[in-house]
């Protein structure tokens, strides 16, 4: 045997040794336990510097190195620094700027330090400047660490690589936290983690805001797609089903098929046993149950469906003994919600609960006939047809008129009359989506466009790059960007407005469920519905209202339709339709 031979062979015994002795971690039952994300990560440097302390002078040098691309490695070099020191007058601190919306960290790479000792730092993270210069301590304006780190102090070592933080957020300030310290910054990184997946859908048309409106839904929306589907990447970092709704509305037009919403769907279910509701919410359950259908619809993945019959059963059988003897829902036994502005509105809230029921236990009948149970699809449609016997009254609330419209209880004229009523005014953000259906619903596609330019679009004017929780144009007057420290004798959009839950900085301003204008202009503008499951037939019928061309793609399991509509000087509407193999369009 010759001497290359025998390396090879010690190399090979060596590697055989090395792989027994592995740690118990690498075991194939530990590598069984262990759990995987479907996420990954990109570092990103600051765009701008909003601000530094007013002592900053010979305190904070060179702060332009941290505005460059780096190269995510500590070095030996020294050069090129950014130093922050408090040897002089007062701690120094800088607010940084990433340019737009991120869920995700911090990464700090450093320098040599004196004596090689941690140096403290205190970090907030902000998705508004006023957030990002908040303390949570300041209780009037509810800043706080709820649901994800926003405000920590931390130490950072010499010649190191810190991450820090796991939340929404777009601004970063950064403080010495002692006196007589000094930090050498190689680099600070946002660490954006997301899903890396294309945009499969698109929207285009003669407004540049409507379109800036809908590529912010998605990618508000996209935010939230993390290892399952949040409502908030800075709070509410939770699976809440009645929200995911237009969420899986904007994926289905945006992203096409998922992973995230199949696995969302069934998390909710499986920690879910009957008769309990998802969430605790009488709603939620029934936004599953629509949610089933429409990603059925869109996917036509059969044993998907096939996966969920037994829950959907027992779940609609429960649901079918919530009927009192006046045909009215008696949803007693879990939380009665539909949003949160329409939270004190006890009528609108039984006539939103009234008209969810006849969706639910009609779109149940669909999918039962489906699963090929049609004793339980006669009996849900015996059900609604006791509902449809008590038509509850509006109240005068948009949410109500615009279930009431949906389910078929109240003309579709009569709820556009009333979601119409003093213009934006009394939308939210979740529920503006299904006025907007409503809306379409009476034919009334120029009114749903213009709500959508005049209130998502002062959130966009307001510096946003993400849609909030919730907005009301009524906090518009002498309010100053999110992307300024706010100016003296202005108010503060972000810290001094909110109501209930979200409440001054505690306010999400990345929220998908706010996300409806982005499935709305593909449905309606664009005009794509889908008609046979696994849009195996699809309609295009636009309505461009004041636009002078929309055009866009739409994601099937077959390939991506593309389409384009101009209006001619005639008034006329000229559409080109490439569909691929398999998916059938019908005008």
């Amino acid at each position: 045997m010759n001497r290359y031979c025998i390396f090879f062979l010690l190399i090979l015994l060596s590697a055989t040794s090395l792989k027994a002795q592995l740690p118990p971690v690498f075991s194939a039952e530990r590598s069984a336990q262990s759990r995987s994300e479907e996420t990954v990560r990109r570092f990103l440097p600051p765009v701008r510097i909003v601000w530094q302390t007013d002592h900053a002078a010979g305190q904070i040098k060179n702060m332009a190195a941290l505005l460059k691309k780096g190269t995510g490695q500590a070095d030996l070099t020294g050069k090129d620094l950014c130093i922050l020191s408090s040897k002089g007058k007062g701690k120094p601190g800088i607010l940084l700027d990433f340019g737009k919306e991120l869920h995700g960290a911090l990464q700090l790479i450093t320098d040599q330090s004196k004596g090689g000792k941690p140096i403290r730092v205190r970090l907030r993270f902000g998705e508004s400047v006023s957030e990002a210069m908040s303390d949570v301590t300041d209780t009037a304006k509810n800043a706080t660490n709820d649901h994800a780190m926003r405000d920590l102090v931390i130490s950072i070592p010499w010649l190191g690589k810190t991450e820090i933080g796991n939340t929404g957020f777009r601004f970063v300030r950064i403080d010495l936290v002692d006196e007589n310290a000094e930090l050498k910054l190689k680099e600070v990184n946002a660490i954006l983690i997301f899903r890396d997946i294309p945009y499969l859908g698109s929207f285009k048309c003669s407004d540049t805001l409507l379109n800036k409106i809908w590529m912010t839904g998605a990618y508000t929306v996209h935010l939230n797609m993390q290892d399952y589907l949040w409502d908030g990447i800075k709070r509410d970092r939770l699976a809440w089903v009645g929200d995911m709704h237009p969420e899986t509305s904007t994926i289905a037009a945006v992203f096409g098929y998922n992973n995230v919403v199949p696995k969302t769907m069934d998390f909710a279910r499986d920690i879910t046993p009957l008769p309990s509701y998802m969430n605790g919410m009488a709603s939620y359950s029934m936004w599953w149950v629509l949610i089933q259908r429409d990603w059925y619809m869109h996917n036509g993945n059969l044993a998907y469906l096939k996966q969920q019959k037994s829950y959907l059963q027992q779940l609609l059988k429960h649901y079918m003994k919530k009927i009192d003897g006046d045909n009215s829902e008696v949803l007693n036994d879990g939380v009665r919600f539909l949003d949160w502005p329409s939270s004190e509105n006890i009528p609108a809230i039984h006539a939103g609960l009234q008209s969810m029921l006849v969706m639910t236990l009609s779109t149940g009948a669909e999918l039962l006939d489906i699963l090929e149970d049609p004793v339980t699809a006669k009996q849900c449609r015996e059900a609604v047809a006791r509902l449809r016997k008590n038509v509850p009254n509006a109240n005068n609330s948009k949410q109500a008129a615009a279930m009431l419209s949906l389910s078929g209880l109240m003309p579709a004229k009569k709820a556009d009359e009333l979601i119409s009523q003093n213009g934006v005014h009394d939308y939210s953000t979740f529920f503006g989506y299904y006025m907007l259906q409503a809306k379409a619903k009476a034919g009334n596609y120029q009114g749903g466009m213009d709500d959508i330019r005049n209130y998502w679009g002062p959130m966009l004017a307001l510096g946003a790059t993400t849609f909030w929780e919730d907005f009301n144009v009524d906090w518009l007057p002498n309010s100053s960007r999110i992307d300024e420290l706010v100016p003296e004798g202005k108010k503060d959009i972000h810290g001094d407005y909110g109501a209930y839950c979200y409440k001054g900085f505690r306010h999400s301003l990345a929220h998908g469920w706010a996300s409806g204008p982005t499935p709305w202009l593909t449905e309606h503008v664009l005009g794509v519905s889908v008609i046979a499951p696994g849009c195996q037939v699809i309609r295009v019928r636009p309505n461009l209202g004041d636009l002078t061309f929309a055009e866009g793609t739409f994601p099937t399991p077959y390939g991506i339709v593309k389409i384009k509509h101009v209006k001619l000087k005639s008034g006329k509407v000229e559409t080109t339709v490439k569909a691929p193999p398999g998916v059938k369009v019908l005008r």
